[in-house]
């Protein structure tokens, strides 16, 4: 769920909808006078990722020095907080594991820590292991990149004291208290990112192959292949592969033939994917890292901070007169079917 922005406006299985970037820049204007958020290119791909910039209010103060954090392929301490549970997850049967990860990436408070247990498993190429570990290097890049100039900005905008910018600071807040330990050192980048992902799609994983086509970078690019991996993740009932793949079902997929007939090619396309995995058991509850990365990577933030994802699309996202249209569209992929698309 980080939200990461990739070549042709695609975005990660965290990215924003065309639609609700209009929020995001409502809010970052409110707090445009003391902060400002630049997009930090990663990689090689194209890709961009809003992340923390200096402040030119404190750019002249000596910045904290932060300690060198180790990678997170480092050998962990035999008493690290969470590594016993997170070795139990994943020594569990694979019926069980893939919800035991869920869990752990959603509800872990020491990510890092985490991160230390499932590299072992990543590198000896483990689809369940590679996955959880790119969803954590994708919730925890921005903070990694600069812990101490995350810290400042964060800072900044609780300062300002208005709604938006309290909001975005809390969930910048969570998210710097699950990521500590990482830096800069941990060189994640989107093409890290994308090469654990396509190695769990190779290894048969079904939501790194989402993810992989919402990113713009899937397995094979043919319509065939396409329209092929969009019913089989329709029909899968698996969370986290329906909501990967939401952002590639959006706007990124309009005037795609491979996918006349299915839910796809519109921003309500996209909602509509994303509360699917809602519903079939993804978190997306108001601490969640869905809501949590569209508050602190793009100020796409709820007024009530107790909502869920569901509750705040159809607050604040969709208007009254398309609620009907994205809950037809739900409705038509929970069921397995199809539903052609409002253009």
């Amino acid at each position: 769920m980080g939200g990461i922005a990739l070549k042709g406006g695609r975005a990660s299985d965290a990215g924003m909808t065309g639609m609700v970037r209009i929020a995001a820049v409502a809010v970052l204007a409110l707090a445009g006078a003391a902060v400002w958020l630049r997009v930090q290119a990663l990689g090689d791909t194209g890709a961009a990722r809003l992340a923390p910039a200096p402040v030119a209010a404190v750019a002249e103060a000596p910045a904290a020095t932060a300690s060198p954090a180790p990678p997170a392929t480092a050998a962990a301490a035999p008493d690290a907080p969470g590594e016993v549970a997170a070795r139990r997850r994943l020594a569990m049967p694979a019926a069980g594991r893939s919800e035991a990860l869920r869990q752990a990436f959603e509800r872990d408070p020491d990510l890092h820590a985490l991160s230390r247990v499932l590299a072992p498993a990543a590198q000896a190429g483990d689809p369940e292991a590679l996955w959880t570990l790119s969803r954590i290097h994708d919730y925890c890049a921005g903070f990694a990149a600069s812990p101490a100039g995350y810290a400042r900005d964060s800072a900044l905008l609780d300062g300002l004291g208005v709604p938006g910018a309290t909001a975005m600071s809390r969930s910048r807040g969570r998210v710097a208290q699950r990521c500590q330990g990482f830096a800069a050192t941990d060189a994640i980048t989107v093409s890290s990112i994308l090469r654990q992902r396509q190695a769990a799609a190779e290894a048969g994983h079904l939501a790194a192959e989402a993810s992989l086509l919402a990113m713009g970078a899937p397995l094979e690019d043919s319509p065939a292949y396409r329209r092929d991996l969009a019913r089989r993740v329709r029909d899968s009932g698996d969370p986290d592969a329906i909501s990967a793949l939401s952002s590639g079902m959006g706007v990124a997929a309009s005037g795609d033939r491979a996918y006349d007939g299915l839910v796809a090619g519109t921003q309500f396309a996209e909602l509509a994917w994303r509360i699917a995995g809602c519903r079939a058991g993804l978190d997306c509850g108001p601490d969640s890292a869905l809501m949590t990365t569209y508050c602190a990577d793009g100020g796409i933030c709820s007024q009530d901070p107790a909502q869920d994802f569901e509750s705040f699309v159809y607050d604040a996202a969709v208007p009254r007169q398309g609620a009907e249209v994205v809950g037809r569209m739900v409705d038509a992929l929970l069921q397995g079917g199809s539903e052609r698309t409002e253009r």
